[in-house]
């Protein structure tokens, strides 16, 4: 029998087709742990089918799904801010709303929203912590700002190792050569998929990586 994994999956941002067939390419067991970094919605074709894809998937494994940036603008916006509305669709929100048939009021399923206040914004496990967007190297893990977990991208500020010892796993900077960052304490597997790279998972512990294309092309192994 197959040992239980910890697989992190980065921003899928809207392209179903690429995380499904990212999913069937792992071959995602029920005594499996799959952590999703964020950032669900905006800029690919299908933010909708993403949630319907992670809400299916969480009835199949342990799924730990992280609230991201984009994440955080979208729920904003369907609770009424729509202050915030022509920042975002500048953002990619405006497939997101084509997404829900243009009309976001009446569109949203109260279940999308549910998973989306529901998803936390730090995952511990043993050796690993999971975040969005970036950390601070001296602050405890459960003391981390909210700001620089959803927002803080590693072009703004490279953090340190943490003082946990654990090594960090973090999406939200788009690696545009579609290759994952690899700092030994830290690696950030958002690999540019909605920009022509890849969706990445990774098995933490392990090392294995799996990444399909926005099609779901599986990526040829070097």
């Amino acid at each position: 029998m197959a040992s239980q994994r910890l697989i992190a999956i980065g921003d899928i941002h809207g392209y179903r087709d690429a995380l499904r067939a990212l999913l069937d390419a792992v071959r995602i067991q029920p005594d499996d742990t799959v952590v999703t970094l964020g950032d669900y919605v905006d800029r690919g074709p299908d933010s909708r089918g993403v949630f319907d894809e992670l809400i299916a998937l969480a009835d199949h494994c342990e799924l730990v799904p992280l609230r991201g940036n984009h994440d955080e603008l979208f729920l904003e916006i369907c609770c009424g801010a729509t202050v915030l509305m022509d920042d975002w669709l500048r953002f990619g929100g405006d497939t997101t709303v084509a997404s829900y048939g243009g009309d976001l009021a009446t569109g949203v399923p109260r279940e999308h929203l549910d998973f989306l206040h529901a998803c936390p914004s730090i995952h511990e496990a043993d050796a690993f912590f999971f975040v969005h967007g970036s950390y601070t190297a001296d602050v405890p893990l459960n003391r981390q700002m909210p700001e620089v977990l959803h927002w803080e991208s590693l072009r703004m500020r490279l953090p340190g190792p943490h003082g946990s010892g654990k090594t960090a796993i973090v999406g939200h900077t788009a690696q545009k050569d579609g290759e994952i960052l690899d700092l030994g304490y830290l690696k950030c597997i958002d690999t540019f998929c909605y920009g022509g790279g890849w969706l990445t998972a990774l098995d933490v512990p392990s090392g294995q990586v799996w990444q399909v294309d926005q099609n779901g092309t599986l990526r040829p192994e070097a």
